[in-house]
């Protein structure tokens, strides 16, 4: 059983996630005022009480990732400095998750340094959804709930129906997740080699499996530049791919990532809507599926004590 009464606010990144959460909780968001200094420093001012409250900031830390992570920084002190009773900070799309290791000398664990931020601004615990790492949940020293979309997505391709299905991994650190929705939807599993050259550069060369003739889904965390992924889309192709569809959690889309998923050879684009997607900006080819009832269910079980578990569940093939 829940001691304290449900609040939810959010920051300016994604107000709409916020609010369907909120309707699926059967609240209203949290009235908070957000707007800056003529200097460009964040104000924020809670204009209601929280004294108390089990509360909820929701915030990806999306682009521009510096001035959303700040914000959510501020808005947990602000609520922290107003004695609510706990804290939690519903982070969907976790930002600097890449800089999560020094893979070279000389650069920092910025993964690390956020979740340090994250604690010490007064966050007690973290919701979030399919981190790039998850060994990233030990770099946080509060409890962390780290969701999977692959539930939702498994739902929406399941009401699709699509035949003669093939899961390809588009790199080799995707298998275990492609692998997991291959169970699920009872399809064969195809890998593709990638080798990054750079930060900005992929080398897309082999496939390992068979997709000549059979349609194929493309599953991966997050969809960035969108350059690996229509590479290995054109390998598919090549290799005699029919419809090729691509889901991945988290549309970063930067850069030249909307216009290059546009190439014919992609067939549909899921994402979710852990970051705001402008629909007006492209075709009917990207299909956004709600994340809001699986974060707006984590965060009922949270505020009432009860098991987060069930949530990772996905589930099975009708």
């Amino acid at each position: 059983m829940q001691d304290h009464e449900l609040k939810v606010f959010s920051g300016t990144a994604n107000p709409k996630l916020a609010e369907a959460i909120c309707n699926k909780l059967g609240i209203a968001v949290g009235n908070a005022l957000i707007d800056h200094f003529p200097d460009g420093e964040t104000n924020v001012r809670l204009e209601e009480d929280v004294r108390g409250r089990d509360v909820f900031v929701v915030q990806p830390t999306c682009h521009p990732v510096n001035e959303n992570l700040m914000e959510l920084l501020i808005l947990i002190d602000c609520i922290h400095r107003a004695s609510a009773a706990r804290i939690a900070a519903v982070i969907p799309y976790y930002g600097y998750a890449r800089m999560d290791r020094k893979d070279r000398s000389r650069v920092p664990i910025t993964a690390k340094l956020v979740a340090n931020l994250i604690s010490q601004a007064g966050a007690d615990r973290v919701l979030t959804v399919d981190l790039h790492a998850s060994q990233i949940q030990a770099f946080f020293d509060v409890p962390v709930d780290h969701l999977y979309a692959a539930p939702v997505f498994v739902n929406y391709f399941i009401k699709k129906g699509i035949e003669d299905l093939v899961l390809v991994a588009p790199d080799v650190g995707s298998v275990k997740i492609a692998s997991a929705y291959s169970d699920i939807l009872g399809a064969d599993l195809a890998v593709v080699d990638k080798r990054r050259v750079d930060g900005n550069t992929v080398e897309t060369g082999y496939l390992i499996g068979d997709v000549k003739g059979r349609n194929v889904l493309m599953v991966d965390d997050m969809i960035a530049t969108g350059g690996s992924v229509v590479k290995a889309a054109e390998l598919l192709k090549a290799k005699g791919a029919r419809d090729i569809f691509i889901a991945a959690t988290h549309g970063v889309l930067c850069g030249p990532a909307i216009e290059r998923l546009e190439n014919p050879v992609v067939s549909e684009v899921a994402l979710t809507d852990t970051i705001p997607v402008d629909c007006a900006s492209v075709s009917d080819k990207f299909k956004i599926v709600s994340i809001a009832p699986l974060l707006a269910e984590a965060i009922d079980h949270i505020h009432c004590n009860k098991s987060v578990s069930s949530l990772f569940a996905t589930p099975h093939r009708r």
